[in-house]
């Protein structure tokens, strides 16, 4: 019996995808809970319609990603932060603090998972981190720490 799966499933299939399982396993497992639908036409023709829905949808991302990047790519966002004689910050500035500070300079919301940092930056100076927007759309943002 082909079957589409709405969940993913050891040993069966990914969600979305339409396999064939026995007629009693479908049935009595995987119909009752609700891990898979019967493969009929509307389920098909629903399955179809969702597919076209998300290629839409991440098609937008990616052209916001793009806009994003195009905005930001190459301006140099400045962190004023209090530091030691040294040149040491007192505290790191995390991505979190990169991502607040895009925002009120740039006027973009770039989410603090997004930004791609080796380590906290601790001291004074020029920076470069990146900035994963979307799958294949990367900005590199230059950083420029300085004292308040």
């Amino acid at each position: 019996m082909k079957v589409i799966l709405l969940t993913d499933v050891k040993a069966m299939g990914k969600r979305g995808e339409i396999v064939n399982a026995s007629d009693g396993y479908a049935r009595n497992y995987l119909f009752p809970k609700k891990l898979a639908v019967p493969a009929d036409k509307q389920n098909l023709n629903e399955l179809s319609a969702k597919k076209a829905s998300d290629a839409h949808k991440k098609d937008l991302e990616k052209q916001e990603a793009i806009r994003i990047k195009e905005k930001i790519e190459n301006k140099v966002l400045v962190l004023k932060t209090k530091a030691g004689e040294s040149g040491k910050t007192f505290g790191s500035i995390t991505s979190k603090e990169i991502s607040e500070n895009i925002e009120k300079q740039f006027g973009e919301k770039v989410d603090k998972k997004k930004i791609v940092m080796k380590e906290p930056i601790r001291a004074i100076g020029g920076y470069v981190v990146d900035l994963k927007l979307f799958e294949g759309v990367i900005c590199k943002l230059t950083i420029s720490v300085t004292t308040e």
